[in-house]
């Protein structure tokens, strides 16, 4: 069969078999990120079926997904948005940072993997999936409760330390020196620098300068945008996906809803593929043999991530409840984690142990996180719930 024909073939069953995923997983109310990564290994090396003809679209097309991914997180921030919630949630985020990163990092290097399988593996447990938490929060209906803006305060801090962590990591998997990666990390700071500047200042020209009234013409310019200020960044040395969300956070106001909502359908799309590219360049017969430490990772994370939330919205006066439905809201893991693990793995700078054991992962939090969520305030207010005491009986003769 002619090539051309055959990658159509390929790749049209299976953007056709991600809506199917995605529907299941709304059905069952769940995120459908574990449902593609599977999708992936089904089809990719060491699958069933091996699908190569689609692996170059694909790896272009995730990377243009963890660019809107990141993009379209920048969107819903304003500079003075980040700048308040920085200065409210930094102990917060500092004690999430510890208490997440250090498991991932421990397990790394207990299992020989070295300084940058820390690295890599500390990142993968430390953020929480932005995406799933907001539509966790919105299904169960808890927008408007006291612990929200905890939780959006601890994730606003984990998305501006990944605008520091990206640029290291992606210096260090490069095998850059230590003064390169020191180079690196200050071109990052200062671009970051400038960015908030310029989106303070003057973030309506930038807004200005890519709004349209036609929406072809607005998508056309936001999406070239993402994509040029993205490579120029990377050109750079400083991460793709942070010059990506460096521009999201410079378009504001009304320009930046009406981009969201056009790039939505895009973003999804792109993100879709890139977790299915993932699944496609992990053999699922490394999973079996790091499948219990996934487990055991999965476990521990869960309990420092509920931890996280626990103290965090006790600071902030929140009650038991809302305590607890803090730190499990926080618990899921999925789309970033797995960028962090996709940066190393295509560099070759890590074991395929790493990218089938951060599959797992995210797999079982992705999972865990949302019915953790679910089911965590029935069980406090049962646990909490006190006991009925017997009451003696009083009928008899008065003495």
């Amino acid at each position: 069969m002619d090539p051309l024909a055959l990658t159509l073939i390929e790749l049209g069953a299976v953007v056709f078999a991600l809506g199917l995923l995605a529907r299941l997983a709304g059905r069952i109310g769940m995120s459908p990120i574990p449902l593609y990564l599977i999708g992936g290994l089904v089809f990719g090396a060491g699958g069933l079926i091996d699908l190569g003809g689609v692996r170059d679209f694909a790896h272009l097309s995730g990377e243009i997904g963890v660019i809107l991914l990141l993009l379209m997180l920048g969107l819903e921030y304003t500079a003075q948005e980040l700048f308040t919630g920085l200065k409210k949630s930094w102990q917060a985020g500092v004690v999430d940072l510890v208490l997440n990163f250090l498991p991932g990092a421990g397990l790394a290097l207990l299992l020989g993997w070295g300084g940058v399988g820390a690295l890599v593996m500390g990142g993968v447990t430390y953020i929480s999936s932005s995406g799933i938490v907001a539509k966790v929060i919105t299904d169960l209906g808890r927008l408007g409760n006291r612990e929200t803006h905890t939780i959006l305060a601890v994730l606003v801090f984990e998305d501006l330390a990944m605008a520091i962590y990206l640029p290291v990591l992606t210096a260090t998997l490069a095998g850059v020196s230590f003064l390169g990666g020191l180079q690196t990390v200050g071109i990052s700071l200062v671009v970051v620098t400038l960015v908030f500047v310029v989106a303070l200042r003057h973030g309506h020209h930038v807004s200005k300068a890519v709004h349209s009234e036609n929406s072809e013409v607005f998508l056309l310019n936001v999406l070239g945008l993402a994509l040029l200020v993205a490579g120029l960044a990377s050109a750079m040395k400083v991460s793709a996906a942070v010059g990506a969300f460096m521009l999201g956070i410079a378009i504001s106001g009304t320009t930046a809803h009406l981009a969201s909502r056009l790039l939505e359908p895009l973003r999804d799309l792109f993100a879709a593929i890139f977790f299915v590219a993932f699944g496609l360049n992990t053999d699922p017969t490394t999973i079996p043999p790091v499948l219990g430490w996934s487990l055991l990772l999965a476990l521990v994370t869960a309990v420092t991530k509920l931890a996280t939330g626990w103290w965090a919205a006790a600071r902030a006066g929140v009650a038991v409840p809302g305590r607890a439905r803090a730190g499990a809201a926080l618990i899921a893991r999925g789309e970033f984690s797995i960028v962090i693990a996709g940066l190393a793995v295509a560099t070759g700078a890590v074991n395929g142990e790493l990218a089938a054991m951060a599959t797992a992962y995210v797999l079982l939090m992705a999972v865990l996180g949302p019915l953790a969520a679910r089911f965590v305030e029935p069980l406090v207010k049962a646990i909490r719930q006190p006991r009925r005491r017997a009451v003696p009986s009083r009928s008899g003769p008065l003495s």
